[in-house]
């Protein structure tokens, strides 16, 4: 069974940064494509960022380019979000999330497997 557990949120004030982990276990990690989504109090969950499961592609929304940065580390089993340049509007819940389906492109990945969150608070 699938098991991802995030750690790392907490309260920054804006321009600081943070950087959210997220251990998995239950299966070949490196067999699959990893995301960062967030949702944010009365808005719909969005895809932040994803990184292809050999760690060669990546995507990031137009709203957090150039500020964060998504890795992995496979012989750990673990994918990172490095934060930085918070603002007041990327408080939300992170969740991270693991591809259904081995070898995905990033384009094809179904994100089916979630963490349980993390929060991400920015203060102004």
């Amino acid at each position: 069974q699938v098991q991802l557990v995030e750690s790392g949120g907490g309260l920054v004030q804006a321009g600081g940064s943070l950087r959210l982990s997220c251990a998995a276990s239950g299966r070949t990690f490196k067999h699959y494509a990893m995301g960062w989504f967030r949702q944010a109090p009365g808005k719909e969950r969005e895809l932040v960022t994803s990184i292809s499961y050999g760690g060669s592609s990546t995507y990031y929304a137009d709203s957090v380019k150039g500020r964060f940065t998504i890795s992995r580390d496979n012989a750990k089993n673990t994918v990172y979000l490095q934060m930085a340049s918070l603002k007041p509007e990327d408080t939300a819940i992170y969740y991270c999330a693991a591809d259904t389906f081995a070898f995905a492109t990033l384009k094809a990945a179904k994100f089916g497997y979630w963490g349980q969150g993390t929060q991400v608070t920015v203060s102004s």
